[in-house]
């Protein structure tokens, strides 16, 4: 399986951090997100991974370079603006391969197993990891039935950023800029995600506070 780190945004809500410095470049106790996540794919023997870039771009090649310092290849998708989330994927389809992929959000911090993603059913495009809901999100995205993913439901969940995806997913999209999550909710009134539910660590570096909340827990004292 190859994967998709999502790395483009701006990152407004972390200013002044992310003036200089991309969000998934944003260091908790000396290492990047982003790191964090090579080195978790790479454990789970995930070795091929695209990274999109858009805001300050030539960081990330100059600190992550090709991969090998993680044991990863890395291959990068530029873009010139932030095409948003799907816009992103669809862009990068020809460096992914014909295989399903896994998507991660640059900016979360987890220690996720990537090695549990599942194999896709056939009648399936899409597997969401789903996490309980943080504050900032008490009313959740998505609940899950008989291992499908629904847009309402009683226990609702919080998407974590984390899934796969078929090319075929995104077969009917234009390319330029769009959001995922719509596209992932008409997919899902079709009976054609599923998903699973992540009990472990998460975190969504989105702010200022979460982050400091998040090194002040000083989980980073082991690797995910």
């Amino acid at each position: 399986m190859n994967a998709m780190i999502l790395a483009a945004g701006r990152g407004e809500r972390l200013r002044p951090l992310t003036d200089e410095t991309p969000k998934p470049l944003i260091k908790v106790a000396d290492k990047s997100l982003i790191e964090y996540h090579l080195e978790n794919l790479a454990n789970a023997g995930i070795k091929n991974i695209v990274i999109n870039t858009a805001w300050l771009a030539e960081k990330f090649h100059q600190q992550l370079g090709d991969g090998s310092n993680y044991g990863v290849n890395i291959q990068y998708s530029d873009e010139k603006e932030a095409m948003e989330t799907a816009g992103g994927i669809i862009n990068a389809l020809p460096l992914l391969g014909n295989e399903p992929f896994a998507v991660i959000n640059g900016d979360i911090w987890c220690d996720f197993d990537f090695s549990s993603l599942p194999e896709l059913d056939a009648t399936i495009q899409a597997h969401l990891v789903l996490v309980a809901n943080p504050e900032h999100n008490q009313t959740g995205d998505f609940t899950l039935q008989d291992n499908l993913v629904k847009n309402n439901g009683t226990n609702m969940y919080t998407f974590s950023g984390i899934g796969i995806y078929r090319a075929e997913f995104f077969a009917d999209q234009k390319s330029g800029t769009s959001p995922l999550a719509p596209l992932i909710r008409k997919k899902c009134e079709d009976n054609l995600v599923s998903g699973q539910i992540h009990q472990g660590i998460w975190t969504d570096v989105g702010t200022i506070e979460r982050l400091q909340e998040l090194e002040t827990q000083r989980l980073w004292t082991e690797s995910p």
